[in-house]
């Protein structure tokens, strides 16, 4: 390997070990103190960092709350890649959308232990936003997997897609309602709920 390339290699790595440590010590102060009781200079030292460094990774403190939409989606497709070949499309892409689920529980905004007002309908919306970016890859990555003689296969796979995000955006919202009134979500995981009513919308037995 020609010797100039192992040290770009490596200050890659040391980029995205950097970029994980201000996620994952912003997680843990966030849980613990609170996102308003969590200054900038508190995760840059989590990190081993300067205030400096941080702004270069970050544009603020309120960036760190919102998940790599980029990395997340990458798991959607990866988990969907990894799904039988003959498996129901819906029941593929909800399958893969609860094995993102776990990575995405992982970020800083569900380390999150305290209200941060309006700040959070910000974060929300933005997530939304994401997913429905997300919706025409998606339907992309459906419609492959349709039988290539299916009728308005465009159209079934659009559907497909946007349903299910559909359920991941009424979970954020639901989320977001719960917690503005004081409730506390119990029971199964509300992710898994939702793709659990989607999946049984329209199914024999409810008629």
């Amino acid at each position: 390997m020609p010797s100039e390339i192992t040290p770009a290699g490596l200050r890659e790595r040391k980029k995205e070990e950097t970029r994980r440590l201000l996620l994952e010590g912003a997680a843990r102060l966030f849980k613990e103190r609170g996102f308003e009781a969590t200054t900038v200079a508190d995760i840059a030292a989590h990190a081993n960092v300067s205030v400096r460094t941080f702004f270069r990774y970050f544009e603020s403190k309120e960036a760190l709350l919102l998940p790599d939409g980029v990395e997340i989606f990458a798991y959607v497709e990866k988990a969907l890649s990894e799904r039988p070949a003959d498996e129901e499309p819906l029941d593929a892409v909800c399958n893969a959308l609860l094995a993102a689920a776990k990575p995405f529980s992982a970020s800083t905004l569900t380390a999150l232990s305290h209200p941060v007002g309006d700040l959070e309908n910000v974060i929300t919306s933005r997530l939304v936003q994401a997913f429905s970016d997300f919706e025409e890859r998606l339907t992309a990555l459906v419609q492959r997997r349709l039988p290539p003689d299916t009728p308005d296969a465009d159209l079934r796979a659009a559907v497909i897609a946007c349903a299910a995000l559909s359920a991941v955006r009424a979970v954020l919202r639901t989320r977001r309602a719960r917690r503005a009134a004081g409730i506390t979500d119990t029971g199964p995981a509300p992710l898994q709920q939702a793709l659990g009513i989607l999946r049984g919308i329209g199914s024999p037995e409810r008629h």
